[in-house]
C-alpha cells in the first residue's frame, strides 16, 4: 500500500480541501483504476455465467494470426 503525506486545508476551521505530492496522486489513481478494472471484469464474467470459453491459442489459430 503507498503511504500518503496529505496536507489538510481548512476554511472556517472545517477541513475543506487535501494537498498530496503529485506522485502520491498519480499512484492512488493507479490503486483507483485497477481497482476499478477489476470490478468490472469481475462483473463481466459474472454476466458471462457459462459461456463456452476459447483458448488464445485456439482463437489464434481461428483467425490465422
Amino acid at each position: 500500500m503507498i503511504e500518503l503525506h496529505p496536507e489538510v486545508l481548512k476554511k472556517n476551521g472545517v477541513s475543506e480541501f487535501v494537498i498530496l505530492p503529485y506522485d502520491e496522486f498519480v499512484a492512488l489513481q493507479k490503486l483507483l483504476a485497477d481497482a476499478q478494472d477489476l470490478t468490472d471484469l469481475r462483473e463481466a464474467v459474472r454476466a458471462e455465467g457459462r459461456a463456452p470459453l476459447i483458448s488464445l491459442e485456439a482463437l489464434k489459430t481461428e483467425l490465422g494470426v
